[in-house]
């Protein structure tokens, strides 16, 4: 049984020294490695390294509105280029209506509209459909698909042009990517001010030329019938001025490049320039020529910024442009068209923003959560198993050394609530491990050889962790699946996690394990093996299920009474609204004054709190109510009120479109896990395991809810995180008793199943206890030393391990019982059947 191929055993060690290379460029940042070692480093998140995260939303409704100004002048240029004499051309919304005064010139009027409902290259069905009313009226409607088809295609377009404003705004190497029919998701690293790269997309960027219509003057024009040929538009001054300005467009931003900034007379002005194209400089040669004495209104997104006057013709390559704006504000707008119009309007419907020096002290808190999670853990496992301890402890050096290679060499990022993830593997990975020791010493503790017993107990024990892990890997996988990229982040490092962890466990431990019976030449396991300390246990735990079962039924009601009542303290991925953390630049943040001047600013409740370090503070801003656009004027009212005396640290914004999405996928997600979970479970074991597992969850799940309640912890996407990781950790222990419970039940088939429930919750015990403390102590390390951000994903993880460790006992037991796992004769009978010499259960 100790035989292990040779083949094997390199194949192991290879795998190990090929993560060894992969870790370490991120071990050794300073030092000059050989060129043959890869260099790549782990990506780490925007949360991290600093940076802005936004999503943006493409209005749907700006698509329309272009789609249908260029349908009804469509619909009127071939109109009149036929000669067809038409009344009441108007649309609304997808509709375009139109009436043919002349009765013989409907169905022509119809074959010169046809063109309009052809297919989009590439699409089945038309973009618009045709149709005739009464008396001469005919029908246009717009296809929902057309506006779909519309819509994908100016998201693909703003990718780039996004991307370009990103780079100058200051950011590095942007990551944009579509996301859903309406939404793109920009990754920003870099930016010193992320306000600007917001200022930047806030605006279209659509420049244009226009001659002004002299022949009659705005006011007229509003009181009367606008011509035709016009329209209104107005300037962005305060009041605004109207103008009449013609349709035709003569120059656009499309017909210039190179825009630049030159300073004005004075600091309130500026003066933008730019090249024409080479034809487009002829032809507006021909255009001022032509209409000296006239003016031009230059429009950027449909508002007047200037109005010169054509005093003589313009040529050659060069134009000017003069602004009543500063030189920054003419900056920005030169950024903005050099980067080109989009060809949609986007709305930030999130933001989460960090400074980069907050994302670094998130690291080195991550990193000395680690160390001292590791040394609890590495400690912990030593006192319990000696040299055994000591080789647990070299499986999880390199189980963290392998997640940190694959992060590597995949390029996954890593994330803030993924450092916390690999804190957490840190104490649930050696529970693999123990399952193995645990095995080995049963069977050693019954009489086979040391030698047999390993073999044995890593066989055994295989079947147990894939159970117990599977669980996990499924909550991860919807997290994955549903999550922000921050928790996403987490998903991943803990799915990484498990794999690695059986490697090491089953793979790795096991040469060293037995190289070390070899070399000692050991018949029996060492005397510094203490977890026979567990083996005297004979706690009668179902003798008190009935009392346990109602008690924590009736904590559970409680809880559910105390959520739907008293309520949780939502955070805003659920509510909408904002959060800041600032730092005040001398002395302890004041927070008295802090909500004295934001009250004043009209943005509803405010509510300021002070971090463990007195001169931070948290601020949040309630949801604002007026749209997506409001949350982000509220916090440019924040900015501007309270940035002389406070650095922006960390500033999260949730639309209510993203909140109410993120409270539908949170629910899904739990549900969705849940209900996968429980079709495993029925699928491995009797439909009574999986009805008692899906229970004792729910149980978990209910007094976890609860939790934030009583505490006013904030329950945010994190805490989604936090649940599912207790649905799968409760799960892993409810597993490993049921996996024991199944194997006794083949081996004492008329035992009662109390005394059998209490016979292999004692047996397992030992585990139970010891993965339970692993798990505390990482996770007290993360909450001690893991920082703010992450301290009450931590708190929230501590009391659901300990329950979930409770309910595995007092919760899944019982359920086997009350739902008649075995025959109801044999365990009333047995009930309380005891050894009558020993008065101890019977096994």
């Amino acid at each position: 049984m100790l035989h292990l191929s040779r083949w094997k055993t390199v194949l192991i060690w290879l795998i190990v020294f090929v993560a060894a290379l992969g870790a370490a460029p991120n071990l050794f940042t300073d030092v000059s490695l050989p060129g043959w070692i890869p260099h790549k480093r782990v990506a780490l998140g925007l949360d991290l390294q600093g940076g802005s995260h936004i999503v943006l939303k493409a209005e749907r409704s700006d698509i329309v509105r272009k789609r249908l100004e260029n349908t009804v002048a469509s619909v009127r240029g071939r109109l009149r280029e036929a000669g067809i004499r038409y009344t009441g051309l108007a649309g609304n919304g997808q509709t375009i209506r139109v009436r043919i005064t002349d009765p013989n010139q409907i169905d022509r009027a119809v074959s010169v509209l046809t063109p309009l409902i052809a297919a989009a290259t590439g699409a089945r069905d038309p973009d618009v459909t045709l149709s005739k009313g009464n008396d001469g009226q005919l029908t246009l409607q717009i296809t929902g698909k057309a506006i779909g088809r519309s819509l994908s295609a100016a998201l693909t377009q703003s990718v780039d042009i996004v991307g370009r404003r990103a780079v100058e705004a200051g950011g590095i190497d942007p990551v944009i990517e579509t996301r859903g029919p309406d939404r793109l998701s920009v990754q920003v690293r870099g930016l010193a001010d992320p306000q600007r790269f917001k200022d930047l997309l806030s605006q279209d960027g659509r420049l244009s030329f226009h001659l002004i219509d002299s022949s009659m003057s705005p006011q007229d024009a509003m009181s009367g019938t606008v011509p035709a040929r016009s329209r209104i538009v107005y300037s962005q001054d305060d009041p605004p001025n109207a103008f009449l300005v013609e349709r035709t467009e003569v120059l656009s931003s499309a017909d210039l490049s190179d825009f630049q900034v030159e300073p004005g007379n004075d600091e309130d002005s500026s003066i933008l320039t730019f090249r024409f194209n080479p034809e487009r400089a002829r032809r507006f040669a021909e255009l001022t020529q032509n209409n000296v004495g006239r003016s031009l209104a230059i429009l950027l997104d449909d508002q007047v910024i200037a109005a010169p006057d054509i005093r003589e013709p313009v040529t050659g390559n060069r134009g000017e442009i003069p602004l009543n704006y500063s030189q920054e504000e003419t900056e920005d707008l030169a950024a903005i068209l050099r980067s080109g119009a989009l060809p949609v309007t986007l709305t930030i419907v999130e933001e989460r923003t960090i400074d980069p020096g907050l994302g670094a002290g998130s690291i080195l808190s991550g990193l000395v959560a680690g160390f001292v999670g590791a040394v609890f853990v590495i400690g912990l496992m030593v006192a319990f198993y000696g040299i055994l301890g000591v080789i647990a402890g070299a499986a999880l050096v390199v189980n963290i050394m392998m997640i940190l290679a694959i992060l590597s060499l995949s390029g996954a990022p890593l994330t803030l609530p993924g450092v916390a993830g690999i804190v957490l593997t840190i104490g649930i990975a050696v529970d693999a491990t123990v399952l193995i020791y645990e095995r080995i010493r049963e069977e050693v503790k019954g009489g086979a050889h040391l030698d047999q017993a390993i073999g044995v107990g890593y066989s055994r024990a295989f079947m147990t962790v894939v159970d117990a892990n599977i669980t996990t890997l499924i909550a991860a996988a919807i997290l994955f699946y549903l999550g922000s990229d921050a928790i996403r982040g987490f998903a991943v490092t803990l799915a990484i996690g498990i794999l690695t962890t059986a490697f090491t466990a089953f793979l790795f431990t096991r040469p060293l394990v037995v190289a070390w019976v070899r070399h000692r030449r050991l018949k029996h396991l060492p005397k510094s093996v203490h977890t026979d300390l567990f083996d005297g246990t004979n706690i009668r735990f179902m003798g008190i299920r009935r009392y346990s079962f109602t008690a924590l039924a009736a904590l559970s009601l409680v809880s559910m009474l105390a959520v739907t009542t008293i309520g949780m303290n939502l955070g805003i991925d659920f509510t909408g609204g904002s959060v800041i953390e600032v730092r005040s630049k001398q002395g302890p943040a004041d927070l008295e004054d802090i909500r004295s001047r934001l009250s004043q600013l009209n943005i509803g409740d405010i509510q300021a709190r002070r971090l463990r370090d007195a001169s931070n503070a948290i601020i949040r801003i309630e949801a604002q109510g007026g749209g997506e656009n409001a949350e982000q004027s509220a916090i440019t009212l924040v900015r501007s009120e309270l940035a002389d005396q406070y650095d922006f640290r960390r500033v999260e914004v949730v639309g209510p479109a993203v909140s109410g999405e993120l409270t539908k996928t949170a629910t899904l997600g739990v549900l969705a896990s849940l209900a996968a979970i429980l079709v495993y479970i029925w699928f491995r074991f009797e439909w009574q395991f999986a009805v008692g597992a899906i229970i004792a969850t729910l149980h978990d799940v209910i007094l976890t809810l609860g939790s934030f309640v009583v505490t006013g912890i904030e329950f945010n996407l994190t805490s989604i995180a936090a649940l599912l990781v207790i649905v799968g950790y409760s799960l892993n222990d409810t597993v490993v008793v049921y996996d024991r419970m199944r194997e006794n039940l083949k081996h004492f088939r008329r035992m009662p199943l109390p005394i059998l429930i209490d016979a292999s919750i004692n047996q397992t015990l030992s585990r139970t206890i010891l993965t339970s403390a692993t798990t505390l102590l990482a996770l007290l390390a993360l909450y001690l030393f893991g920082g703010e951000v992450i301290r009450s994903f931590a708190l929230v993880m501590l009391f659901g391990v300990a329950v979930g460790t409770f309910s595995s006992i007092y919760i899944a037991a019982p359920v086997l019982i009350l739902f008649r796992l075995r025959p109801k004769t044999l365990d009333e009978k047995e009930d309380g059947a005891t050894d009558e010499k020993s008065g101890k259960a019977t096994v």
